[in-house]
């Protein structure tokens, strides 16, 4: 078949992995990003965050409880994932998803929220009635405690397990870039950069999704925005968004001086297929739009409301361009031949298993989540267990 333009094999014609498969990286990076913002206030004492620090805890654990469902969507069994856990294979990057999920979940995010909440809950399940007083009863795991000593000992065993939740945060994301980084049999993937980029991505669009549903929230609340915090999160999300574009673009610039036998391949991808995906969404609306208007608001004076206006307008921006940049790794990297002769098209449906109405609803479900954990947890202390505390 050699000389021969347009054709595929019949086994690389279909696509394996769906809108599902781009959903799953894009939200454990949003996880990934939550709970590197949390760890600002926590780790790094950085004050002017700690409005937003357990928002971006429960937005965490919303997301991560998410996280597996576009995989068990994917599995045509999805009663027998349980299995991972029973039949370990240390080999499978993939297969080892389960335990570093397990280790996140339980080991450091929710124990490191009971720990924060330890005191709320108590005073909760003194204070409320009939099911919920059960629940926060079994929320406090026995543990009635909260005097002066006590809570410093949770303080710090918090800021231990904050301080290995950060690497455990790179490693629930960075190990998805590593699947598909090791993966030489496709150059679209095949880059040492790969984990990286997806690391300093996960955490621009995590801190950007935290600063959207603060503000919303808060104007649900009918409260008035922190504007030193929010202005705070917007300068470490530019910083970081700076370097994850250094880092695109540094792989990007590789892959031109190398120019391997592949690159005529995901050159001509780049300019049809993926032209509007990478060029227009990633590239110019999701990277270029928002770096320039934070550049803006770093040198400029801009007033309080056309402040709050850049932001959202940056942070949406910005989670568009992040799933455009998943979208462009998974789907694209699915689209040609491993001869580099031919081409094919990725049709999503709307109503079947991994198909578009069950993408968007996984994607809004962790917003369910968050708002059960914030009527279950509110971030803000109510009046009664301020007057509480004012008692103690």
């Amino acid at each position: 078949m050699s000389g021969v333009e347009g054709y595929m094999y019949p086994n690389e014609v279909t696509l394996y992995w769906s809108v599902l498969i781009v959903l799953y990286p894009y939200i454990t990076g949003l996880v990934a990003g939550a709970f590197i913002l949390a760890s600002l206030e926590r780790v790094f004492r950085v004050d002017a965050v700690k409005p937003i620090y357990r928002l971006a805890l429960l937005t965490a654990l919303a997301f991560l409880l998410d996280a597996p469902l576009p995989l068990q969507f994917h599995l045509g069994h999805p009663e027998r994932s349980y299995e991972m856990y029973f039949t370990p294979h240390a080999t499978s990057a993939m297969a080892m998803f389960g335990y570093v999920y397990m280790w996140y979940l339980m080991a450091v995010l929710v124990f490191e929220i009971w720990l924060d909440y330890r005191r709320e809950i108590v005073l909760l399940s003194q204070q409320s009635k009939g099911l919920m007083r059960v629940i926060y009863k079994i929320m406090t795991l026995g543990s009635n405690n909260i005097s002066e000593r006590s809570l410093r000992i949770d303080e710090k065993v918090g800021w231990i397990v904050t301080l290995i939740g950060i690497p455990s945060a790179f490693l629930l994301h960075g190990y998805v870039g590593f699947i598909f980084g090791s993966l030489k049999s496709n150059p679209w993937w095949s880059s040492p950069l790969m984990p990286v980029v997806f690391i300093f991505s996960a955490m621009v669009s995590g801190i950007a999704a935290v600063m959207l549903i603060y503000m919303a929230v808060t104007k649900l609340r009918h409260q008035k925005i922190d504007m030193r915090c929010v202005d705070a999160v917007a300068m470490y999300m530019f910083y970081i968004f700076i370097i994850d574009f250094s880092l695109e673009m540094l792989d990007l610039v590789h892959r031109i001086y190398e120019a391997d036998e592949s690159f005529r391949s995901l050159d001509f991808m780049v300019h049809t297929k993926l032209y509007f995906s990478q060029i227009v969404l990633q590239i110019f609306i999701g990277t270029l739009v928002p770096l320039i208007l934070l550049f803006l608001t770093q040198v400029g004076q801009f007033g309080e409301i056309a402040r709050k206006r850049i932001y959202v307008l940056c942070g949406s921006l910005i989670l568009i361009g992040v799933f455009a940049m998943r979208w462009n790794v998974v789907i694209g990297g699915q689209l040609f031949s491993k001869s580099f002769l031919g081409y094919t098209t990725y049709k999503m449906a709307l109503v079947t298993r991994e198909g578009l109405l069950a993408a968007i609803g996984l994607t809004i479900l962790p917003l369910f989540f968050l708002w059960v954990l914030l009527k279950l947890l509110p971030p803000w202390p109510k009046k009664e267990m301020q007057e509480a505390a004012a008692g103690d």
